[in-house]
């Protein structure tokens, strides 16, 4: 299975992007991060649909899309697991993920996902939520493969 992530903001040469990094080394599931950048400030709600709109254009087709929100179902790391493995069994090739940057994700976005995903009830900054993202990525493949990392 491939994962694509679509994050708003550019994490090059930020601690955020070297833990990124060391959890992406760590999957056999091949990832691919697609950062969104806008050229031009606009405003909060024209930023919003403009970010949405790179999103999506970053996925695939045929992708199933998760929207991280903070709206969205707050499933633990073995429902994460059982979900992913659901999706690779019913033979998906790829599954992307959705961080919107500071006004979140467009409707658009939402509208066309498969999952929305709480990482909680707080709000993250989206470099941050990138990181907790894929230690949890990490987690779900070391659940599905048997290995002991989520019981350390």
């Amino acid at each position: 299975m491939r994962i694509v992530i679509a994050s708003v903001g550019l994490a090059r040469g930020s601690p955020y992007q070297a833990i990124y990094d060391e959890y992406v080394r760590r999957l056999s599931w091949s990832v691919e991060l697609r950062e969104v950048k806008l050229k031009n400030p606009l405003p909060p709600a024209a930023a919003r649909v403009e970010e949405g709109k790179a999103i999506l254009n970053a996925f695939p087709k045929d992708c199933q899309v998760v929207a991280l929100d903070r709206i969205g179902e707050a499933l633990g790391s073995e429902a994460l697991a059982l979900c992913l493995r659901h999706w690779q069994d019913g033979g998906v090739k790829v599954v992307g993920f959705a961080i919107g940057g500071a006004e979140g994700l467009d409707a658009a976005v939402l509208q066309s996902c498969q999952l929305r995903l709480s990482l909680g009830a707080m709000t993250w900054p989206h470099l941050l939520a990138r990181v907790m993202l894929i230690e949890q990525l990490y987690r779900a493949h070391s659940i599905i493969a048997g290995h002991p990392y989520h019981r350390e």
